[in-house]
């Protein structure tokens, strides 16, 4: 499920700091760049209204969701507010179990092997790898040697238009964008000028180097 938003662009907004009041604005930016995935961290203010706002008004175009998801109650929070996509820093099964019972995509963040594994077998339909600063493309190679081939890698953190190339040679499908796209107080018109730059970056990675 998760591959059908991922192919059109598979870059994941991180919208930290996201307020209601902006949400809409923002979101429009975003999607109309090609993003097709829009998270809302928890640790944002009134994260849940936000959500429901970009579900009701990108919810067909758009996996909408939250990040920095913690506990399995917060799961059902995010599904009531519409949300569909549940995004971790870690990789609690528990957590990943929630998501999955409630049939919701979700990506666990993962900064080893061991966890990666243990967060595929308790139902992971991605996986988040973060800090990315700590795994280094070198690192991203040496994991698709042994995960599945058709599992789709993010790293996470500190990811640029211009970094991005090492990583998908080494075997990334794809990123979470979080302040170099989005950041509170940003202009709106600024948020659409840097999500049009990702699209750009994407596009132009050589073929033959995209997952």
């Amino acid at each position: 499920m998760i591959r059908s938003w991922l192919d059109p662009l598979p870059l994941i907004a991180i919208l930290r700091g996201l307020t209601p009041r902006e949400a809409v604005a923002i979101g429009e930016m975003i999607a109309d760049a090609g993003f097709r995935m829009l998270e809302v961290p928890l640790n944002s203010p009134d994260p849940l209204e936000s959500i429901r706002l970009l579900h009701e008004h990108f919810g067909e175009r758009c996996l909408i969701g939250a990040g920095t998801v913690m506990t399995p109650a917060q799961v059902d929070d995010i599904a009531a507010a519409g949300g569909k996509l549940i995004v971790m820093p870690h990789a609690d099964t528990q957590v990943i179990a929630a998501a999955k019972r409630a049939g919701m995509v979700c990506t666990p963040g993962v900064a080893t092997p061991t966890e990666a594994f243990a967060a595929l077998a308790a139902g992971a339909d991605a996986l988040k790898i973060f800090p990315a600063e700590q795994v280094s493309p070198a690192v991203v190679k040496a994991w698709r040697a042994v995960l599945p081939r058709d599992l789709a890698l993010l790293p996470v953190g500190g990811i640029t238009p211009d970094n991005m190339h090492p990583y998908v040679d080494a075997g990334a499908n794809g990123f979470g964008i979080g302040s170099a796209l989005y950041a509170p107080g940003r202009d709106v018109a600024d948020v659409g000028r840097r999500a049009q730059a990702f699209a750009r970056a994407w596009a132009a990675l050589p073929r033959g180097e995209r997952a």
